[in-house]
């Protein structure tokens, strides 16, 4: 046999993953890869327990189970004021990933292009990638991580037929303003291009600051397939659900992919999803659990020599490391796991040119005690 042709040639083993097993190799404090180390709520999985035993165990519809979507449809016209149809806007999806790469293989062509802001979430370029698209890096302004929009509208071209947006944002932990979001809407109002708005971050939003769904502007929700995530609102990263909101026409695009390389998600999650949501507090009450986490995290490394930037949301970090060594962010990342015992990200990881501008990111959904073990290696630096 020849050999196979790859189509992602330039696609090795992730950043997450080869840091995870050298946290593992030298049981180091991982605080790289962004999943939390404490459960969920014990309801959440009461929930699942008695949709199995309630005979919940086989195939769903393929969008989603009716309750569900119905909840999720309810919580955005009540925080964001738009009202999606739970029949024909909501569907229900593996996760937030495959929500992004299936919005992209349902309107992406081969030759369009695809704008991403760097720095940028993994998928994001192979997925334009697998389709046939062209990613278009446009770098978010080094440091303060804030939208160039005179560099954006360079971007679009006859050829642009969407821009992926992320806010809160992994992995600099900026929020978009509504200044930002008009701005937007302002640039692409006299254009076809289409927005993938990832919002997986959206009840991370810190110092009493206010998600901007694209959903709260018309004129962006149009054009938006907007993307959140179960995992990471309820703490259950590993059941992979997520949802995707849409125009109709726009849905009807993406349940056409979706039918053939998903179909359907986890029966008996759904249901118990759907319960669990008719309590809001757990998700209102998200952006005071993780502050709490980040003002601990930032008061311990006032004792390091570390640089930290603003962290407006997410549940990441990022520090300047220019005081504390002059290694590069990877190497750095390699020898902070190695010889201090705590693992981080290097931001140029997330670049395609592997820009490095000296900054790493550490992840704070842990459990206090597991912070402080951090924080206390942190301080010998």
């Amino acid at each position: 046999m020849k050999p196979l042709v790859s189509r992602l040639p330039k696609v090795g083993t992730t950043i997450f993953t080869v840091m995870s097993a050298l946290a593992a190799e030298h049981k180091a404090v991982n605080l790289g890869q962004g999943f939390p180390d404490f459960a969920c709520d014990p309801a959440l999985v009461d929930s699942v327990t008695r949709a199995m035993q309630a005979g919940h165990n086989q195939y769903p519809p393929m969008i989603g189970v009716a309750p569900l979507r119905q909840a999720i449809a309810a919580k955005v016209q009540t925080m964001y004021g738009h009202a999606y149809n739970a029949d024909t806007e909501i569907t229900i999806t593996a996760g937030a990933t495959q929500a992004i790469i299936t919005a992209i293989l349902a309107v992406v062509h081969p030759g369009d292009e695809v704008i991403v802001l760097e720095p940028c979430y993994d998928s994001y370029v192979p997925n334009i990638e697998l389709a046939g698209g062209v990613a278009v890096r446009v770098p978010f302004t080094p440091g303060a991580f804030r939208p160039d929009f005179a560099k954006i509208a360079a971007a679009i071209s006859p050829r642009t037929r969407a821009i992926i947006v992320n806010s809160p944002h992994n992995p600099s932990g900026m929020v978009w303003s509504a200044q930002d979001m008009l701005a937007l809407q302002v640039l692409l109002a006299p254009t076809d291009v289409l927005l993938i708005s990832d919002e997986v971050y959206e009840h991370m939003v810190f110092d009493g600051g206010q998600h901007q769904s694209a959903a709260r502007f018309p004129g962006l929700a149009e054009r938006a397939f907007i993307v959140s995530s179960f995992g990471k609102t309820y703490h259950v990263t590993g059941w992979k659900v997520g949802y995707v909101a849409a125009p109709a026409a726009l849905t009807a695009e993406f349940r056409k992919v979706h039918q053939f390389n998903v179909f359907t998600v986890n029966t008996p999650v759904q249901y118990a999803l759907a319960e669990y949501m008719g309590n809001p507090a757990p998700y209102l009450n998200l952006p005071d659990f993780y502050q709490h986490k980040r003002d601990l995290f930032r008061q311990g490394l006032k004792s390091t020599r570390f640089k930290m930037l603003p962290g407006e949301g997410t549940y990441f970090q990022c520090v300047d490391i220019s005081d504390v060594s002059d290694l590069g962010e990877a190497d750095f990342c390699q020898w902070l796991t190695r010889e201090i015992g705590v693992a981080a990200i290097p931001l140029s990881a997330f670049y395609g040119s592997g820009f490095d501008q000296r900054v790493v990111r550490f992840c704070f959904a842990k459990q206090d005690t597991t912070l402080l073990q951090a924080l206390e290696r942190l301080q010998k630096l």
